[in-house]
């Protein structure tokens, strides 16, 4: 839902206050300037708001029709330096922060009409909170309990004995199953599933014997959850995901794992069954998280990277074999199959040399 045009002095002292104070932008150029809303660089119009992220798109800021940039200083250097903006310069030291904020303002989330849709099934012992929706058939379970503001979309469904927080929203289909948890102002696309079993079985004479997976899945406030991404529920004890974290689309989350506060992570990670993540870190695309090991609060794991150990210090881990070309790759490979034997000549060949010296 989009907003009446707002001046960039309006919009400046909007984000100002959303963002506690900690975003005062300068603006240079008219600060009377209408924005209305959002756009590339390179196709940005009158009335729309550009963000300037990679200097590769500098070019485009210099002949941009935006109305407005918003950019780091530095870059608001380097463009007065390169004759300058027809566009107004929204100058501020986290442009991104700022961005994402103008994009709350200029395009707020549609207000919930409380009640209950079409079709919807709601169990006679739910608890439906004043203000929240629940849409076209969805399912609420007994005693499940949908917090104030919260809006549950079509065809969504809420477990048994299932809570709800304060304006969280789960999306068409989204599945929060039987005595899962969710905070206030969540977000759950569609297709995701939260608590579903984890994947617990015991050998047993060359088959697998089920074990019952008893516990839940804890989310805490401001979660935002992508699509068909899955959290199970724990063996024993519950799965756990603290505030503010926010889970790409089709990442695994595995049973009894702990995510901790403010860690972001991207599209089709994988992490296996309790593997404790600490706060605030940061995890690239498909990487592979090993299961019972703990990484530490901070840590920056780069996409395709294995964590097969635990990472007990903060900092920026990769690994992955760069690309080349096949018949390259196969030559590598060969080589690092006889790294065991070349290891041992290498150690003969020092032992050697100091029995040498020693004569």
């Amino acid at each position: 839902m989009a907003a009446s045009a707002l001046s960039l002095a309006d919009l400046n002292a909007a984000i100002g206050g959303a963002s506690g104070g900690r975003l005062a932008a300068i603006i240079q150029g008219s600060a009377d300037a209408l924005i209305k809303g959002l756009a590339p660089l390179s196709s940005a119009g009158p009335g729309e708001l550009a963000f300037l992220a990679n200097p590769r798109y500098r070019a485009d800021a210099l002949t941009t029709r935006a109305s407005a940039i918003v950019l780091s200083p530095s870059s608001a250097e380097q463009i007065s330096a390169a004759g300058g903006s027809r566009a107004a310069l929204v100058v501020v030291d986290q442009p991104y922060a700022w961005f994402a904020y103008a994009a709350q303002v200029l395009h707020p989330t549609e207000p919930v009409g409380a009640g209950v849709g079409t079709g919807a099934l709601v169990d006679p012992s739910a608890r439906l909170a004043e203000g929240a929706r629940v849409e076209a058939g969805a399912i609420i379970g007994a005693r499940a309990t949908i917090g104030p503001a919260a809006r549950v979309g079509a065809g969504a469904v809420v477990g048994v004995d299932a809570v709800i927080g304060a304006g969280t929203r789960l999306h068409p289909r989204a599945v929060v199953l039987d005595g899962c948890r969710l905070g206030e102002r969540c977000i759950v696309h569609s297709g995701a599933v939260i608590g579903a079993d984890g994947f617990g079985f015991a050998p047993l004479d060359g088959r697998w014997v089920k074990i019952p997976q008893v516990g839940a899945v804890v989310i805490g406030d401001d979660v935002e959850i992508g699509a068909n991404t899955t959290v199970d529920r724990g063996t024993m004890g519950d799965t756990v995901i603290e505030d503010g974290v926010k889970l790409d689309n089709q990442i695994q989350v595995a049973h009894n794992c702990h995510i901790g506060a403010h860690t972001v992570i991207a599209g089709c990670v994988g992490i296996a069954g309790s593997a404790r993540i600490g706060r605030g870190c940061q995890i690239g695309g498909a990487a592979m998280i090993a299961g019972h090991i703990t990484i530490a609060d901070g840590c920056a794991i780069g996409p395709g990277t294995l964590v097969a150990s635990s990472l007990t210090q903060p900092g920026h881990y990769t690994g992955f074999f760069p690309l080349m070309k096949n018949r390259d790759w196969e030559r590598a490979a060969a080589i690092i199959r006889h790294l065991d034997d070349l290891r041992d000549r290498v150690r003969q060949l020092e032992s050697l040399q100091r029995q040498g010296k020693k004569t």
